[in-house]
């Protein structure tokens, strides 16, 4: 007799797991929002000025991948080496791949206007890989970099276009967790040629095990409900923690002084009405009070990761505008560093 398995548990349409350990990442919401979340392959001619390439293995385990944007470079590029941007994904560390169309749409403009090489991690997801495993991915791109930077290992976009003594860490929502904790590790010890020049947070998923007031009182959207907070973070932290661990709460009690660590130069990008906005200020007013070289960028009236929601950047003027101005901010940040 077959055994048919048994649905444990399902997330806000995103994630389905069974009693069987086996999980269904296949979208469940409207169909209409389906094409976010669908693979873009890989194009090694320049479209819209971009060119994508995946790299199969960045690390010595050899079971971790990265995609590359290489913007077209202009003439007066052509003797110039270009910063890197390490990006890590959002997904509350569970869902959503380094290739899925939301960060495509994203990271090809971003390259392209902030004249960066984007190199975005292909990160494991829990619960299959429980924190700290996407920690440690993350970490993995920055010491493939580093090797590339050393002449250990070589791959030509990079090598020939890229400027190892600009790399600047980039994540969305989970991905912003993976920005501070890759940030800390790395001021631990010497990557020279390579130097993290700045560390870009974007809507961190910063919580506490009690609600804040913005988590009882901000709308929720398909980019983060209450639901999605709650589970996923208890699917990917270690067994037996809460959300004040150090990863989901780095201004807390649990986890190390940030007056301790030495982080490179922080750009904090922070959506109004962000289910998580009070503590993701928390964070912020932790660094000012740590002395940390932090920034704040604030897009007005908007949601959780608003500018990934390709349907709402062309049909709303507004999220069309407040995502040029945190594409601007970035910029803007890459070029003081």
């Amino acid at each position: 007799m077959v055994h048919a398995k048994k649905l444990v548990e399902e997330v806000s349409g995103w994630l389905r797991v069974y009693d069987d350990g086996s999980v269904d990442r296949t979208w469940t919401g409207p169909p209409e929002v389906k094409f976010m979340a669908e693979p873009v392959p890989p194009h090694h001619e320049f479209v819209d000025g971009v060119a994508i390439h995946d790299v199969k293995d960045i690390s010595k385990s050899g079971n971790l991948g990265a995609r590359i944007y290489l913007p077209e470079k202009t003439p007066d590029e052509e003797n110039h080496k270009l910063p890197i941007l390490l990006h890590f994904h959002g997904g509350g560390f569970c869902i959503s791949q380094a290739d899925w169309y939301m960060y495509y749409h994203m990271y090809t403009r971003l390259a392209r206007s902030a004249r960066v090489i984007c190199v975005s991690v292909y990160l494991h997801l829990a619960p299959e890989h429980r924190l700290p495993a996407a920690i440690d991915d993350g970490y993995s791109g920055l010491l493939w970099l580093h090797d590339l930077a050393r002449g250990e290992s070589y791959e030509p976009w990079l090598n020939e276009n890229a400027d190892f003594n600009r790399v600047f860490l980039i994540g969305d929502s989970s991905g912003g967790n993976l920005v501070h904790e890759v940030a800390a590790r790395a001021g631990k010890v010497d990557l020279s040629p390579l130097r993290v020049a700045g560390a870009i947070p974007i809507h961190p998923g910063y919580v506490r095990s009690e609600r804040s007031k913005s988590e009882l009182e901000q709308p929720q959207s398909p980019f983060l409900t209450l639901d999605m907070v709650d589970k996923f973070l208890s699917f990917a932290l270690p067994l037996g923690c809460n959300k004040d661990h150090p990863i989901t709460c780095p201004m807390g009690p649990a986890a190390p002084p940030l007056g301790g660590l030495n982080l490179p130069p922080l750009l904090l990008c922070i959506a109004e009405k962000d289910l998580i906005i009070d503590t993701e200020m928390e964070y912020y007013e932790a660094l000012k009070k740590a002395n940390k070289d932090v920034e704040l960028l604030i897009n007005p009236g908007m949601g959780h990761s608003f500018y990934l929601n390709k349907i709402a950047v062309d049909m709303d003027p507004n999220t069309a505008a407040q995502t040029s101005g945190l594409i601007a901010g970035v910029t803007e940040f890459i070029n003081k560093h």
